[in-house]
Order: C-alpha cells, then structure tokens, then sequence
C-alpha cells in the first residue's frame, strides 16, 4: 500500500539553458509543473498560444496525412498489432530525425493535397454521373435541349410529372385548342414517373400551346443542354475518364510516400512534444536573464534530478515538504502482486488526502472473488495461458496494458485453483467424453456409485448449492471487515484513535456479535443444516458485545453535533446495520456466477453428445465444444470482471475509502507512436 510520497522543487535557471533544461524535464516525465499565479514583478510569463497553434496544426495536417496514406496504401499489421506498444528510440535518435521534420511536413501537406484531390475529383465524378442520368431519359432527341424554334416555328422541349401516351397527349390538346391546328407531338421516352416530349407549333400560337401544356403539367428541364443529349452525354463520359485518370495519377503518387509513413509518425510525435513544451513555457515566470520553475516530484528521485539540474545546467534546485493544505497529485507504487489491480483503483478514483492505497489488500480479494465467480479450471488455464504468452511475447506492451494482463493471469491462476476444488474441467467434459466416446459411465447421467474422472478437492458447487452459499457469505464478511481494518488504520495513522473505535470498532462489535449469535441459534442451524457447537456463553458474549456495538454507534455518530440531533443522528447511524445486510446478500452474486458458468458449460457439453459416438458425433462435439465454451467464457468473464469491480467499488471501498485523489500528471513526453528512452 503505497502512495508515493511528493516533494515540491523549485527550479532557477539562466534562460539559455531553458530549451535543454526542459527537453529533458519532459523525456524523464519526472516532474509535474505547477506554477504559482502571481510573482514578483521582475517576472513576467511569455504568451506561447500562437506557436502552440502552429504545432497543433501540424499534429493535424501530418495525421491527416497518415490517414490518407493509410486508406491507399496500408501498413502490414497483424492481429496483434496493437499489443507491439510504441517503438522506442533513443534521444540521439530524437534529435537526429527532428532535422527532418520541415521536410517531412512538406511531405504531409503534398499527401493532403493529393487526398483532397482524389476527394474532389470523385466528388466531379458524382456530379458529372448525375448528369448523365439526368440525360439518359433525352437521347432519343437529336437537337439542343435548349431549342425555341425557328422564325416561323415555337418549340417546346420539357416533361410531365406521369407516363402519357403520345396520343393522349394530342387528344388532350386537341380538346384544350380546338382552333389551333399542326400542333407536332413527339415523345422522346415514357416511364412511370416522367415523360419527355418534344412539341412543334407556328410560332404564332405559340402562348395558346404554352398554357394548354403547362395545364396538363408540363415543366421545363433544370438545366438544359446546349449539346444533344447524346452528344452531351458523351462529353461528360469523356470527363469522367480524365477524373479517374487524375484519381489513377494522385493515388499512386500517394502511395509513393508509403516509405514516409514512420517518419510522418515520428514527426507527428515530434510536433506534440513540442506543443506540451511551449504549453509548459508558458507557464514558466521569467525574467529578462532567469527563469523559475516549480512543481512536484516523486520523492524518491528527486535527489537525482536536483543533482543532475545543478551539475549540467548550472541550476538553483530547492527541495521541501508540501505543506497540508497544497493538493498533491496521486501516483501509485506497488509490486509485482499488487499494482496488476491499480487499473482498478484508477477506474474508480485515486486514493484521496489521508487516504492509503488499498491495493495490497484489495488484489487478494479480487483475485480469489473473480476465481469464484468463473470458478472453470479449463477456463483459467486459458486465461492464464493466453495472457502468460502475451506478457513473454511482447516485451514492448505499454505499462498500463501490461499491468492489465498481469491482473488477468493472476486471476486465470485463481479460476484454475477454484476450478480443481469445485471438479469443474469445461464443466464436466471429462466425464462426457469419457461416457459418450470410451463407455466409461462416471455419475454424470444419474448412474450412481461410480465416481468422476474429475472429483472436486472440496466440494462440487451443483451438489451442494447451500454449502457455497454460505461460504460466500463468510467470504464477504472477511472482505467488509478488511474494509473496517483499512479504516482504523487510516484513523490510526493520523493519530485518530477515538474515531476508529467510533467509526470502526463499534460496527465490528455489533455486526460480529450479531453473527455470532445468528450462526449459534437453533433456528440457523436448522435452516442450513449446520451441525456447529457454540457455547452458550459464546453466544452471550456476542449479544453483550453487539448491544455495546449498538449503544456506542447511537452515540457517537452524531457526535458533531449537541442535544436531540445528535440522539436523533445517532439512530439514523444505527439504522446503517440494514446497509451491511444488503451488503452481506450481495456475496450471493459468488454462488449465483459460479453456477451459472458450470451449469451453461454442462449444457453445452450434453449438447455436443446429441449425435453420440463415432465420428460423426465426434465432429458434432467438437463443433459444440469450441464454439459453446467460447460463448460461454466471454459471457461469464465479463461478468466475472463487472461484479468483482463491483464488490470492490460499492461493498469493500463504501467501509473506508472515498477516493478524489488528483492523477500525476508530469510534464512528459505524450507521445502516440514512439517513446524515447534516456542512453545508458
């Protein structure tokens, strides 16, 4: 259990050494800055928001341009990619490849614009498609769309919103002009929604047709063409085949650049950096000739860095103790065991002021809860294998995964353990097997007197339900009162030993006593088949304890305040004995999870037997077998994962931890795709 302890540096520095001093600050991601709002006059704080915009946009234009490059010419990535983590390089490495970083820009911005031209000239493409569709309904008509007529002519090229035969169409006229005569119809095409025709009179009734048409529906075309449709149809399929020539030429200039890609990653990392160095330079007070510096550093390497400051740049380094009222930042340090679950506290929320780092204490318990709740020693032997190769594998893994993986092996390591003490092998494939395709007739039919291939150490779970009910519960009652012993060493270590007899001693007295005497009556026993000897006197000294447990929690949870409210916040205090029963039922999820992973496992196993023996039986079991406890090991490791965080977060954090803690955040190199490592 350890948060690691802080102390505040104070870093004064001449301004030429600030560029080095910094660069190396941020590749030893060591300290957090945290510079105070007011200073003397003499210092003043440079305005970096201009430069800091400029890196921005060249994080964006070289992402942009990795985007692009990838969707034309992808990188070979295996399934696994994503576990390689990032690539280190050494700070020479650093400096070397960030001369090149103007002309890798270059090469980002030339990707960009060749991306934005393929997406233009599709986009043309689309368009000019859009137009011959239009078209597609005139080729029949052999003259400009945009036609009028002659001297002695007016013609009228348009279409009606429905199918009309062309000689309903002269019908209709006829009926609308009966003076009106050598009045030329022509359809060009008919479908359901639309007819194109074209119509001829002297221009000389030219507004009578004119009206008659536009009464019947007639329309004009959008854009008509100046060309025959034909024609124009033609001239536009000639423009398409010059955009996909131009996409053709842009694409492969594209993938040309398919060697600059890491470059363009470094160089986006690169830009990065120097974006959160001019985020910290800004923050920096400085004068014409100093610069001042300040923040938090992990006690523990602050003497080195104060050592190096001083030697290598020339600097004034002043270390010291955070006062009680500054708000640290929070940063976990465990072992091998314990820091595999800060990813847990983490999702939760960092320990907070006086509070200790719970993971010592709380991996115990999730290891041997998640073991339970999946409880397969088939299932855990592939956790822990898969995950084993992992962490062997990929040496590279970033720390956080790596800790995520480790969390997973130690918890295979528990389902296994749980596994052989409740018989449980992918359920009882041993046994089903065994019967179907060996006639060896084990128990698992109903055939009695026979025994398992795979007897349980302890106890099968599906036999005896009740036995691991209430070792559930047990199991809960140890992890609630480690909850209240986290307590009263919290209290303890700031001194506070009144209030961990208040606020911890009287709930172990009362919820113990009460225990006790609940496991010593008859009643209980009967109920779950008990055969346990309790003295009398045991039982006495339980009820005694637990009504002293009671008087003291009535009269001490009010304790802030006088008279009736604190008699009456008292009993509301006592009235928190309801919380820890619901608590203690909570543990039932153990019993419920377990049986339901070996139930759904048997099932799955007597499905695969449908067929019987020999092999096409064989193929059926095979099929069921991989395919159901896939199924059935995702589904329930979820939930294994989702209640052991659970009981962590609600039940065993609610008796002594809040959380609030503040991250350390250092000023470090953030970076996405490499990570540079100090020379040795």
């Amino acid at each position: 259990m350890a948060v690691v302890e802080m102390k505040r540096i104070h870093i004064y520095a001449l301004k030429n050494n600030r560029k080095k001093i910094l660069e190396m600050l941020q590749r030893k991601g060591a300290v957090e800055v945290n510079s105070p709002d007011t200073a003397e006059e003499l210092f003043s704080k440079t305005d970096t928001a201009s430069a800091k915009q400029t890196f921005e946009k060249n994080v964006q234009l070289i992402t942009n341009a990795v985007t692009v490059l990838d969707s034309y010419a992808p990188p070979q990535k295996g399934m696994l990619s994503m576990l390689e983590g990032r690539t280190a390089i050494s700070a020479k490495q650093y400096d070397q490849t960030a001369k090149e970083a103007p002309e890798v820009t270059k090469k980002a911005s030339r990707i960009g614009a060749l991306g934005k031209k393929v997406a233009d000239e599709q986009a043309e493409i689309l368009r000019l498609e859009a137009q011959i569709e239009s078209l597609t309904p005139w080729l029949g008509l052999d003259i400009s769309m945009r036609t009028k007529g002659t001297g002695s002519t007016a013609v009228f090229i348009g279409s009606f919103p429905e199918e009309v035969a062309e000689a309903d169409l002269k019908n209709k006229l006829a009926q609308a002009l009966p003076k009106v005569s050598s009045v030329t119809v022509e359809v060009v095409s008919a479908q359901a929604q639309q007819t194109c025709v074209f119509v001829m009179c002297h221009s000389s009734h030219a507004n009578e047709v004119e009206g008659a048409l536009r009464g019947m529906g007639f329309t004009y075309p959008a854009a008509p063409s100046k060309k025959a449709p034909a024609e124009r149809v033609e001239e536009l399929k000639g423009r398409i085949g010059n955009a996909r020539k131009e996409i053709e030429k842009a694409e492969a200039e594209i993938r040309s650049f398919a060697g600059d890609r890491e470059a363009l990653l470094f160089t986006a990392d690169y830009f990065t950096m120097r974006r959160d160095k001019y985020q910290v330079l800004g923050e920096l007070w400085q004068s014409p000739h100093v610069f001042y510096l300040t923040g938090f550093v992990p006690a523990r390497i602050a003497p080195l860095l104060q050592k190096q400051l001083e030697e290598e740049y020339k600097a004034f380094v002043e270390l010291e103790t955070p006062s009680e009222d500054e708000d640290l930042p929070v940063k976990l340090q465990n072992g091998f065991f314990a820091s595999a679950v800060e990813s847990v506290i983490d999702g939760y929320s960092l320990p907070g002021k006086w509070e200790v780092d719970p993971s010592k204490v709380m991996c115990v318990f999730y290891y041997v809860l998640f073991g339970m709740m999946l409880s397969d020693a088939g299932y855990g032997f592939l956790i822990a294998l898969g995950t084993a190769i992992v962490l062997l594998k990929f040496k590279n893994i970033e720390a956080g995964l790596r800790k995520t993986m480790r969390m997973f092996f130690f918890c295979g390591v528990s389902t296994m353990f749980w596994g052989v003490m409740f018989g449980s092998y992918f359920g009882n494939a041993v046994d089903t097997i065994a019967h179907t395709f060996f006639g060896y007739y084990s128990n698992i039919p109903s055939v009695d007197n026979i025994p398992s291939l795979t007897p349980p150490l302890w106890f099968a779970p599906l036999s005896d339900p009740m036995r691991l009910m209430l070792f559930s519960f047990l199991l809960g009652i140890i992890h609630l009162f480690a909850g209240l012993a986290m307590q009263i060493y919290q209290y303890a270590k700031r001194g506070k030993y009144a209030d961990a007899l208040y606020d911890s001693g009287f709930w172990y007295m009362l919820v113990g006593g009460l225990i006790i005497a609940l496991v010593g009556s008859d009643m209980f026993q009967d109920m779950m088949s008990l055969d346990l000897a309790i003295p009398s006197i045991v039982s006495t000294i339980a009820v005694v304890l637990a009504a002293i447990g009671a008087v003291g929690i009535v009269a001490t949870s009010g304790r802030e305040s006088k008279g009736v409210k604190r008699l009456l916040k008292g009993l509301y205090g006592l009235y928190g004995v309801s919380s820890w029963l619901s608590d203690i039922l909570s543990y039932s999820r153990l019993l419920a999870l377990g049986l339901a992973t070996g139930v759904i496992a048997n099932v799955f196993n007597m499905l695969g037997t449908m067929a019987g023996g020999g092999v096409v039986g064989a193929i059926l079991f095979i099929l069921v077998f991989i395919i159901g406890h896939v199924l059935n090991l995702l589904i329930n490791l979820l939930g294994a994962y989702v209640h052991t965080n659970r009981l962590q977060y609600v039940e065993f954090f609610g008796k002594f931890y809040e959380g609030g803690g503040r991250k350390f955040e250092p000023f470090a190199a953030k970076t996405k795709y490499f990570k540079i490592t100090e020379e040795k």
